[in-house]
């Protein structure tokens, strides 16, 4: 039995002509015919009424027509099943709050292009929100985002801790800041601060920090990188995960230092989120596996 022959009677069913079907099927009528008379020899049933005026499904094939419509329907999901797999083998897509960006996700994804040289791995930088939905509706295979103590994951998407760190003081190294071991709430007054916009976890971490009130800032930017920029540049201070700081080749040129923050309650976690699933395609797990593994050992 060939899944053509139960398609080939599905569309003569459909149609109600043998002859209309075959023109849609684009073969000929006695060719269709004989593929379906092979079928019945199969079957041993007679699944089509042959009459001079044309031949039309015979009660026995409507009967079993459920059947067939079943074993169709199952191939078809197994085939955009396969489908999907195929562009998720060939396409990784991560979404990303920036932070460790550089420092975690880079090197992983160079270790694991070594031995996926032909799946390419689409960066996404969205909030945290974004990247929950996009999870969820099937847009993005993988999720970093960042949390505070106290903050509750998503129920229904799979967490793998990657990182743990400390909010920290990014500054420039001639900033009057750098001169200080430890930075408090009324230190980052006196330069300008630059502050995430709302709907990303430093923006809620500010808040905090000043007791729900955020003081006048001179910047407001979207994502750590910015940020960090903007800092190199002169600019002023912004707050971020120490693990987003450290390694970074603004650091490591010196463009930027960092500082630790005075008083507790700035502890992060940098978050490894997926899709609940049985399984997940390998290239999905191997880059998973080299996240965790970067995260363990560093970069």
């Amino acid at each position: 039995m060939r899944i053509e022959q139960l398609e080939y009677l599905a569309t003569v069913t459909r149609l109600g002509s043998l002859r209309r079907a075959a023109e849609e099927l684009h073969v000929s009528q006695p060719a269709l015919s004989e593929t379906i008379r092979n079928l019945e020899r199969e079957l041993r049933v007679t699944l089509l009424d042959r009459r001079r005026s044309g031949a039309v499904v015979s009660d026995d094939g409507r009967e079993l027509l459920p059947h067939i419509m079943g074993v169709l329907e199952s191939v078809d999901r197994l085939r955009r099943a396969a489908d999907q797999q195929h562009r998720t083998h060939r396409m990784v897509r991560v979404g990303t709050v920036n932070a460790a960006t550089v420092t975690l996700l880079t090197p992983a994804v160079r270790a694991f292009r070594a031995g996926h040289p032909e799946t390419q791995v689409e960066v996404i930088a969205a909030q945290q929100d974004q990247i929950e939905r996009s999870l969820r509706e099937g847009g993005l295979d993988l999720g970093l985002v960042n949390v505070l103590d106290g903050d509750d994951p998503p129920h229904d998407l799979a967490t793998t801790r990657l990182l743990r760190g400390r909010v920290v003081a990014c500054l420039h190294p001639d900033s009057p800041l750098a001169a200080l071991g430890v930075i408090g709430r009324d230190d980052l007054l006196r330069e300008p601060l630059i502050v995430m916009r709302a709907g990303y976890l430093m923006h809620r971490f500010v808040q905090r920090l000043f007791d729900g009130e955020i003081p006048a800032v001179s910047y407001s930017t979207d994502g750590a990188e910015m940020g960090k920029l903007m800092v190199a540049e002169g600019l002023g201070v912004t707050l971020l995960p120490d693990y987003s700081v450290i390694g970074d080749p603004l650091e490591r040129h010196g463009a930027i230092t960092h500082r630790p923050l005075a008083g507790t309650g700035s502890d992060v976690t940098l978050l490894l989120y997926a899709r609940r699933a049985p399984s997940a395609p390998g290239a999905v797990r191997d880059l998973q596996a080299e996240l965790l593994r970067h995260a363990l050992t560093g970069p």
